[in-house]
C-alpha cells in the first residue's frame, strides 16, 4: 500500500472515531439518544471502515465518497454552530485529507503521462 493509501486508511479510521467521540462524549445531543446519533452519523463511513479492516484496495474510494458528505456537514456547522466549531473544522479537515489522499495516486498517474510527453486521455 502506498503512503497516500495508508494516509487514506488512517483518515477513514480517524473520521469514524471523530463521529463516535463527537456524538457520545465531546458534544452529545440533548434531544436524541447519543448512541442513536453516533450510529446515524457513523453509517456513511462504516463501509469504508470495514474495507480498511479487510485491507481492500477500494477502501479509499468509498471513504472519500462518504467524506464528501462529512465535508459539507462540517462546513455547515462551522458557520452556524459556534459551540462545536472546533469539531466541525476537524471533520472538515479530515474529510479534505481523505479525499486528497484517496485520489492522490490516480492524479499522479494521470499527470505523469503529461510530463513524459504523452497526450492526456
Amino acid at each position: 500500500m502506498s503512503r497516500s493509501g495508508k494516509l487514506a486508511a488512517v483518515s477513514i479510521l480517524a473520521l469514524f472515531a471523530l463521529q463516535l467521540a463527537w456524538r457520545l462524549w465531546l458534544a452529545p445531543p440533548t434531544q436524541a439518544a447519543p448512541w442513536m446519533m453516533a450510529l446515524y452519523f457513523s453509517l456513511p463511513i462504516l463501509p469504508a471502515v470495514v474495507l480498511v479492516l479487510l485491507r481492500h484496495r477500494r477502501a479509499g474510494f468509498w471513504g472519500a465518497l462518504a467524506a464528501l458528505l462529512y465535508f459539507c456537514h462540517g462546513v455547515m456547522l462551522a458557520w452556524s454552530a459556534p459551540e462545536v466549531r472546533g469539531l466541525a473544522l476537524a471533520e472538515t479537515l479530515l474529510s479534505a485529507v481523505l479525499v486528497l489522499s484517496a485520489s492522490w495516486d490516480g492524479m499522479r498517474a494521470r499527470f505523469a503521462g503529461r510530463r513524459a510527453g504523452k497526450p492526456a486521455v
